[in-house]
C-alpha cells in the first residue's frame, strides 16, 4: 500500500509542482523553498521505486 501511496504522489507532483532539472537550476543559488522541492521530490521518487 505504502508503495502505490507513493507512487500516486510521484504523479500529482509530476503533474503540479516545477521541474528544476528542465530549467537548469543551479543548487548554489536555490532559494530554501527550492531546495525543499527538490528535496520532497527525491523523497517521493526513491519511496516509489523501492
Amino acid at each position: 500500500m505504502k508503495k502505490s501511496f507513493f507512487k500516486f504522489l510521484a504523479k500529482v507532483n509530476k503533474v503540479l509542482l516545477p521541474s528544476y532539472s528542465k530549467k537548469r537550476l543551479d543548487l548554489a543559488k536555490a532559494s530554501k523553498f527550492q531546495l525543499a522541492l527538490v528535496g520532497w521530490r527525491y523523497y517521493v521518487t526513491t519511496n516509489a521505486l523501492d
